[in-house]
């Protein structure tokens, strides 16, 4: 009986996939799909963050059946729900990921580092959330940004391109160094050091030191990036000569996970020169400022205000 059912919906995808399929058809699929979609039970600890997973497994189908095919609404339930479904019809590009025991790794007000068992180092801002596998198996080493912001410095294997899934793109590098910024609106991706090509929704972008990767309002773009975050400011003293204060604020909410509020954005212009110690805390770097400037900034959990 389960044999004769897998025939048919690998008969009636296939089908569906070369839009051969009647009307009939396809709310047979879709109903199959959403009923598994409602059914399903999900273990964060052991298959991920749901959104991020479905989203991934989607875009996969469309690069396994091609993008010029029009995709029906039952292919996103199917992939939330049904993953050892697809895996049984040779759908899903990551095979491993079910056999590799997940790990959520989160920071709270302080940046904390990492060492992956590739060898890879992911520097993680404060306030933010990444997910991994304990030990990569399979030919991709693929990971989750889930939160927040973090500099990579990838271990070198040609023969493992390592995958980090952020939001709705996708970061792909053999070996080199970069920034991934996250945030509800947008996605950012820096490069420091190597080649990384970034994609999502259809579109691909390669990039090389100095240029960034920007996805914003379902498009995304390249273009140079600010030399302020040409550095590994988790993991480096970082002076900040002659700037302006909006350019500090940048770096600290990336690197802090903090965002700022203030009522006069003329203050943003104010010229200073900062020393930002690897380890040193917001707090500390904020005394600084306030001495600096005669202003007074004051932390209130993941916000800064000027007081």
């Amino acid at each position: 009986m389960i044999k004769r059912i897998k025939h048919s919906l690998e008969y009636l995808l296939d089908k569906s996939s070369r839009g051969k399929t009647s009307s009939a058809e396809e709310n047979l699929l879709h109903d199959f799909a959403f009923s598994e979609y409602q059914n399903s039970k999900w273990d964060n600890d052991f298959m991920g963050n749901p959104e991020i997973e479905s989203q991934n497994i989607y875009e996969e189908i469309q690069l396994r059946i091609g993008r010029k095919r029009s995709f029906r609404p039952y292919l996103k339930y199917i992939a939330a729900a049904s993953i050892l479904f697809l895996l049984g019809l040779g759908f899903f590009l990551r095979p491993n990921v079910l056999n590799q025991k997940q790990i959520t790794f989160k920071t709270s007000s302080i940046p904390k580092s990492i060492q992956l068992s590739d060898g890879s180092k992911i520097y993680l801002a404060a306030n933010s959330s990444f997910q991994y596998p304990e030990k990569f198996e399979g030919n991709q080493r693929t990971v989750s940004l889930l939160k927040g912001n973090a500099f990579f410095e990838i271990a070198k294997d040609k023969q493992h391109p390592f995958i980090i899934h952020s939001g709705e793109i996708q970061t792909r590098v053999v070996g080199t160094s970069f920034h991934i910024q996250l945030s509800k609106l947008n996605c950012k991706v820096i490069v420091v050091t190597g080649k990384v090509n970034v994609s999502g929704k259809g579109q691909s972008v390669d990039l090389v030191p100095n240029q960034e990767a920007l996805f914003e309002s379902q498009k995304l773009t390249k273009q140079m990036a600010d030399k302020a975050f040409l550095v590994n400011w988790y993991n480096e003293d970082v002076t900040l000569e002659q700037t302006t204060l909006k350019q500090v604020i940048t770096i600290l909410q990336y690197k802090y996970g903090v965002s700022f509020e203030y009522d006069d954005k003329h203050v943003l212009a104010t010229p200073l020169t900062v020393f930002i110690k690897k380890d040193a805390t917001l707090e500390n770097v904020l005394e600084q400022i306030n001495y600096i400037t005669n202003l007074k900034f004051k932390v209130y959990g993941e916000i800064v205000k000027v007081d």
